[in-house]
């Protein structure tokens, strides 16, 4: 019941976010703009979503590369973990939900979860600095239609990201005080689990190529996304060249990973109608777009269900030794 709650009130909180924006952006436009879609350019955007899927869990297998224990792991396996996660991640609080299954699942293949758990938190935490950066080289070309403070916080936040990042993965200082640390908890399980974690983390300071590669995913992915966007503008009939979404649509993905709602539902609808109405979008225009940006990411993790209903989290071979035991 305690587990419910929470759950109840982000469901509140989408539903009635996205009522309210949609009640301040005209319903009945809002629902004409969807009726009046190209689906053409839906269908271009559904493709692009695929490929941008696939690249996030090749960046993660990556990721896995340098850890020996996941080393040898076959990329249909990490394919398999990451769509089956995403799906599942579709009802739960934005990505944190998705990552917690991920890790439970690929610890289901004789990885060590530290391990696991060490590669995902790169793995989100490379993503954000994507999209970081995409905002801020597109804030410093965008228009005078942009708000005077967001060029500055958002190069600023960026800038911060990556030098923080860089310290705590390069620098030894950095680690010896993170060591110091976990070595002050107490004897036990606690301790155990954090000086493992750490030394997960410590391996990629020999793997400097894998994490460039990486990051060059991360900014990948972040572009298919703005590009998805922009198709779907084009739609509904959004007449805007690519910068504006080069500026908004990464504001909207770090909206979007606020743990307060269901899959971004709500948060993303008033990310979209307050950024784009910045460049003279209508309302319900740039809330039919952030719909079909919401629906065009739960279709890009269908594969996942179809995989999740054959095998479960991990697999059939999961399955079959569950039963065996």
């Amino acid at each position: 019941m305690t587990r419910a709650v929470p759950a109840a009130v982000r469901l509140a909180v989408a539903v009635g976010l996205t009522a309210y924006v949609l009640w301040k952006s005209d319903p009945s436009a809002a629902l004409g703009a969807l009726r009046g879609v190209d689906w053409r350019y839906i269908a271009a955007a559904a493709g692009l979503v695929l490929i941008d899927r696939a690249l996030m869990a090749y960046r993660w297998l990556v990721l896995l590369r340098p850890l020996p224990s996941a080393s040898r792991l076959p990329f249909r396996s990490v394919l398999r973990v990451f769509f089956v996660s995403t799906f599942v991640g579709t009802f739960l609080p934005a990505s944190v939900g998705g990552d917690a299954v991920r890790s439970i699942a690929l610890s289901r293949h004789a990885v060590p979860l530290t391990d696991v758990v060490a590669s995902v938190l790169l793995d989100r935490v490379f993503g954000i600095l994507g999209i970081l950066l995409v905002a801020a080289v597109a804030v410093v070309s965008a228009s005078a239609a942009v708000p005077g403070w967001l060029p500055g916080a958002t190069v600023a936040t960026a800038a911060a990201a990556s030098l923080g990042l860089a310290v705590t993965l390069l620098s030894a200082g950095a680690q010896r005080t993170a060591q110091r640390l976990v070595d002050g908890l107490p004897a036990g399980r606690l301790r155990r689990v954090g000086t493992d974690g750490l030394e997960a983390l410590r391996t990629y300071r020999s793997a400097p190529a894998a994490l460039w590669n990486v990051l060059a995913g991360s900014v990948g992915v972040q572009l298919l996304r703005v590009w998805q966007a922009w198709l779907l503008g084009l739609a509904v009939g959004i007449v805007l060249g690519p910068v504006p979404y080069l500026v908004y649509v990464p504001i909207v993905l770090l909206v979007m990973l606020l743990p307060i709602t269901i899959n971004g539902l709500g948060t993303s609808q008033a990310a979209f109608v307050y950024l784009f109405g910045l460049s003279g979008v209508a309302e319900w225009d740039a809330f039919a777009l952030s719909v079909l940006f919401v629906a065009l990411g739960i279709v890009g993790n269908l594969p996942g269900a179809a995989l999740y209903v054959s095998g479960g989290l991990g697999g059939p071979r999961d399955r079959i030794a569950s039963s065996a035991g």
